[in-house]
């Protein structure tokens, strides 16, 4: 689910600003620069909060505001809150540490370098299929992309519900390797 919404964020929030509302390269660039900037302060605040209320919690947060944000792109007429919503878009990133830390978790240390590899193949298979099959249905409608996000991000919640909190073994270090 993860490629699917990074391919929505990347391929037709950004089309959509400049589509819908103008923006120039520079418009785009200054917003890229403007997020990078916000989350370089946000993600740490992030990755501290996942061991205090757990993954469960900080993934449902996630995909709330994800179906959300997906909703209002539908909707959207305001050139500001397009801006409010691609940046709220790109810090709900950040929520996604939260997977990691769970499988870190639950998985045999050997399990983890295997199921990364087929997480990576899955992701680049949305992101050949998805912008293609996202431009024919942008073309039929532009909310209609980011209505099929809204129902992924549904989905991803009611899967969310399934992680059980696991503890974390006596001595082991959880890190997000990048």
């Amino acid at each position: 689910m993860g490629g699917a919404r990074r391919q929505i964020f990347i391929a037709f929030a950004a089309f959509l600003l400049v589509q819908k509302f103008k923006f120039s390269i520079q418009d785009i660039s200054l917003l890229f620069l403007l997020n990078n900037t916000i989350n370089y302060f946000v993600a740490p605040f992030i990755g501290r909060i996942i061991p205090r209320v757990g993954e469960r919690a900080v993934l449902s947060i996630e995909y709330i505001f994800l179906i959300i944000v997906f909703i209002s792109y539908a909707l959207v007429e305001s050139k500001s809150v397009a801006i409010g919503l691609y940046v709220m878009d790109h810090i709900l990133f950040n929520f996604s540490i939260a997977i990691t830390t769970y499988f870190q978790k639950i998985a045999e240390p050997e399990d983890i370098a295997p199921s990364a590899a087929v997480g990576f193949t899955i992701n680049h298979i949305a992101a050949v299929v998805l912008p293609v099959a996202g431009g024919y249905l942008w073309m039929i409608d532009y909310k209609i992309p980011f209505l099929v996000g809204a129902g992924t991000g549904f989905l991803s919640l009611c899967l969310a519900q399934f992680i059980k909190e696991a503890p974390i073994p006596s001595g082991v270090e959880l890190s997000i390797k990048t």
